[in-house]
C-alpha cells in the first residue's frame, strides 16, 4: 500500500484492505491532477493571446 500522506497509510495499514488503499491513492493522484491541467490551460490559452497579439 503506497498512501501519499503518512495519516493515510496509517488508517489503510491497520484495516489491510488493499481495495480501499487503491481507491485513496486514485482519489489523492485524481485531486493532484485537476490544478496542473487548469494551469496548463491557462497557460496555453495566455501563449496564444500573445502569439495572436504578435501577429
Amino acid at each position: 500500500m503506497n498512501a501519499q500522506c503518512a495519516m493515510c497509510r496509517a488508517a489503510l495499514t491497520s484495516e489491510g484492505n488493499t481495495v480501499k488503499a487503491e481507491a485513496i491513492n486514485d482519489g489523492i493522484v485524481y485531486l493532484m491532477v485537476i490544478p496542473y491541467i487548469l494551469v496548463a490551460g491557462i497557460g496555453f490559452a495566455v501563449y496564444r493571446m500573445k502569439k495572436n497579439k504578435a501577429s
